[in-house]
């Protein structure tokens, strides 16, 4: 087999500054973006629909803040509090952080990083784009008409029988629920029968080898959470009685099935943060990953154990002390292989050429909010600790630490690191600093107060509280206000590098990943000619490494 020019990563000085035939602009028209095939496109729509709803959702979370800045009513009442906190959590776990970093990145850079010019099933992966589309408009249509106020837990029996209008927003949720099996079986057979020659197993990107473990999770464990959410909708309309147990129903048959998906729904969000953080790291270091096998072996170590650990969430629910124990220390086995990939991230920064970029600044953050997120996720597996911090603000800052924070680092880092490949413009590297930075302390400032604030006793979801809470409230607002700012600012330099970016090269950071061998933005069909890989991803033991300065690639005229 011939070789071609897309089989390794092209040196910035050779590759063409701009592509003129990319993706973007094969076919013009708004038909051809709703009813494209390109795996790309449907990437770049989840990116618009996932960062407005990251917005939406972003908006509750600061008016929650906004009613929490006094011990008493502040600007809402308690049952709009009551919805607010609710919707906030229903649009960033459904619309948001499931969704995101599969649906945008793992569709426009799995089938690349294999060597594939699209995914298994083109049809079907834009049918998962509309059935997003579709499940996010009926939520949205619930939230409109009243809005539901059981907070995203949906726990029975008060779900069943609330006045508000829950209905939409749960079979909202069950919609979203075939979106993302879509996405993840589709992603599961096009690593199984698309790789290009060359890319066995051993050989995938890190990045595939997280999504593809997703995937898993959202295939077996996404109609459980369907089935559950269908009973309830049900139950509420008719009044079976099933959650019940004035008419001899089980509420903690309800937790357990709802749990039994939403703890692996867990590691949906994360295991793709850590995908891209597998990718980002090497490109940051300049270095060989330590440990390859140990790191892709560990991500379907997560995928499996967290089938088995939803018991942890129901410690006090009268489950017995010994499955109480159990769940307990098959939580802390998940500690065991995130701690795997921390060593081998880390190692692979020893005596790496580091170059203090925007996207590895989020790698920084990403890795501070999941090992001081797990540990305190360690004490929860406890049981004794557990029970003093059951439904406390300690659970809500664990929670944003450890699944959100992570995420939403890891977002960032992807959305900086693989913007020049996306759109062939570089973002303003100072304001990218600006913003992690913004970023990363108006985190910590939002809660380490609540951290704090659960420990000594405040519960959650409360809409008034003792005077004694007040300064820690007010700290927590004042950190989610800046939090708000950094995110504005971020948006704003994006959409402005869109039109008057400096153009990138095909390979401005220097990364030997398999998808920096195609052009700036990639062409339609992926690659020019067929594609063969010689040398295994995040190699950078044969030849020289290219610079890792953002700036020494830039090209500063349109193409």
């Amino acid at each position: 087999m011939s070789q071609s020019p897309a089989t390794t990563p092209p040196s910035p000085a050779d590759a063409p500054a701009y592509n003129p035939r990319n993706y973007l602009n094969a076919e013009a028209g708004i038909r051809s973006w709703l009813l494209t095939r390109d795996h790309k496109r449907i990437g770049i729509m989840f990116l618009a629909l996932t960062t407005l709803f990251f917005f939406v959702g972003g908006l509750f979370a600061l008016l929650v803040r906004i009613e929490l800045l006094t011990p008493g009513p502040t600007i809402m009442s308690a049952m709009t509090y009551n919805r607010m906190f609710t919707l906030h959590g229903v649009v960033m776990i459904f619309l948001f952080m499931i969704p995101a970093i599969p649906g945008i990145f793992g569709n426009f850079f799995l089938p690349i990083m294999l060597g594939a010019r699209d995914v298994a099933f083109p049809r079907l992966n834009l049918l998962s784009l509309y059935l997003y589309v579709i499940g996010a408009g009926i939520a949205l249509y619930g939230m409109i008409h009243g809005g539901t106020d059981t907070g995203w837990t949906f726990y029975a029996p008060y779900s069943t029988t609330t006045i508000t209008k829950v209905v939409p927003v749960l079979l909202g949720a069950f919609v979203l629920g075939f979106s993302s099996i879509v996405t993840g079986l589709n992603f599961i057979v096009t690593a199984h029968t698309l790789r290009a020659p060359g890319i066995t197993w051993m050989r995938m990107p890190l990045f595939v080898w997280s999504i593809y473990a997703t995937s898993i999770i959202q295939i077996l464990a996404t109609p459980v959470l369907g089935i559950t959410l269908l009973m309830v909708a049900v139950e509420h309309a008719f009044g079976f009685g099933i959650f019940d147990p004035a008419r001899g129903g089980d509420p903690i048959l309800f937790q357990h099935m709802f749990w039994f998906y939403s703890h692996p729904a867990v590691y949906i969000m994360v295991l793709p943060a850590m995908a891209v953080i597998s990718e980002v790291i090497c490109a940051a270091a300049h270095k060989n990953i330590f440990g390859y096998k140990a790191v892709a072996f560990s991500s379907l170590g997560i995928a499996f154990v967290g089938f088995f650990t939803w018991g942890h969430h129901l410690f006090t629910s009268g489950q017995s002390t010994l499955d109480a124990g159990i769940f307990g220390v098959l939580s802390m086995f998940v500690g065991i292989f995130t701690a795997i990939k921390v060593f081998n991230w880390t190692a692979t920064l020893y005596k790496g050429s580091v170059a203090f970029t925007a996207w590895f600044a989020y790698f920084c953050g990403f890795l501070f909010f999941l090992v001081f997120g797990g540990m305190t996720g360690i004490a929860l597996a406890t049981v004794s600790l557990d029970v003093h911090w059951q439904d406390t603000y300690f659970v809500v800052a664990h929670f944003h630490f450890i699944m959100v924070g992570a995420t939403i680092m890891a977002w960032l880092a992807a959305l900086h690191y693989w913007w020049p490949k996306m759109f062939g413009r570089m973002y303003p590297e100072r304001w990218g600093l600006v913003g992690a930075v913004t970023i990363v302390f108006g985190f910590n400032a939002t809660f380490i107060p609540q951290f704090l604030l659960g420990n000594y006793g405040m519960p959650r979801r409360y809409y008034s509280y003792p005077e004694r809470f007040w300064p820690l409230n007010v700290a927590s607002t004042l950190g989610a206000t800046l939090l708000g700012f950094g995110f504005l600012l971020i948006l704003i330099y994006f959409l402005w590098s869109l039109k008057y970016g400096r153009v990138a090269s095909a390979n401005p950071w220097g990364s030997r990943g398999y998808e920096w061998g195609t052009l700036s933005p990639p062409p339609p069909e992926n690659f020019i000619g067929q594609p063969v890989y010689p040398s295994p991803p995040h190699d950078y033991t044969e030849g020289s490494v290219q610079s890792g300065d953002p700036h020494a690639a830039e090209v500063t005229h349109a193409a």
